[in-house]
């Protein structure tokens, strides 16, 4: 395993705080992809690509993940106010069909995620 050391500068434009953040992300090679797994986000690690429920978040679900500049973000998916009933057949054909879930965009789109959860796997299989 090797570690890498990423810096994300953050510049605050209404005040101009200039803010460093340093994320300390554990890459694990798997042939020839490298394929990173933890990450530091906010001074803790966390884990990435793995949903988890948000307790009295303003989304229902969030996951770690890096985005296109390569910094670690917490990505909130869900309308916490509405069950999804992912489980009839025609809703989640429905809903896979409006939101493009053959091709649901990178990683760090919460439509992404949306669709993960309405494939057939379980839910609570997806999260932790």
């Amino acid at each position: 395993m090797e570690h890498f050391e990423l810096f994300v500068v953050e510049l605050h434009l209404n005040n101009m705080n200039l803010y460093e953040t340093s994320a300390l992300a554990l890459i694990e090679s798997m042939s020839e992809n490298e394929v990173v797994t933890e990450a530091e986000y906010d001074g803790r690690t966390v884990e990435l690509n793995k949903p988890f429920r948000t307790p009295d978040g303003p989304k229902k679900f969030a996951v770690y993940v890096t985005n296109e500049k390569g910094n670690v973000i917490k990505l909130g998916f869900g309308d916490p106010n509405m069950e999804i009933k992912r489980d009839d057949p025609e809703r989640r054909k429905n809903y896979r069909a409006r939101h493009h879930c053959s091709n649901p965009g990178p990683k760090w789109k919460a439509n992404y995620w949306s669709c993960k959860m309405w494939s057939n796997k379980p839910v609570s299989k997806i999260i932790k």
